[in-house]
């Protein structure tokens, strides 16, 4: 099975505060089964490729509903 890696960045960005819109993406990911790595400005986490493509959809929805004005995502293939 084919492996991914997702990198988030919500918007808007206050340092040292995340705000509901980035923590609500951030359990979107971990009740996907995700291990979510909040960064200093993204978070990442890796999965089984299609659980990770699933669950963008359900972040972005969850972020946006929180508050947020943009997410930046990139989606890696990783070797698993």
């Amino acid at each position: 099975m084919a492996g991914a890696r997702v990198e988030v960045l919500v918007q808007p960005f206050k340092e040292n505060d995340p705000g509901p819109h980035v923590t609500a993406a951030v359990e979107a990911l971990r009740s996907a089964g995700l291990n979510p790595d909040m960064g200093p400005f993204a978070t990442t986490a890796e999965g089984e490729l299609s659980t990770v493509v699933e669950t963008v959809a359900t972040m972005l929805r969850a972020a946006f509903a929180n508050g947020a004005t943009s997410v930046h995502l990139q989606v890696d293939l990783t070797d698993r």
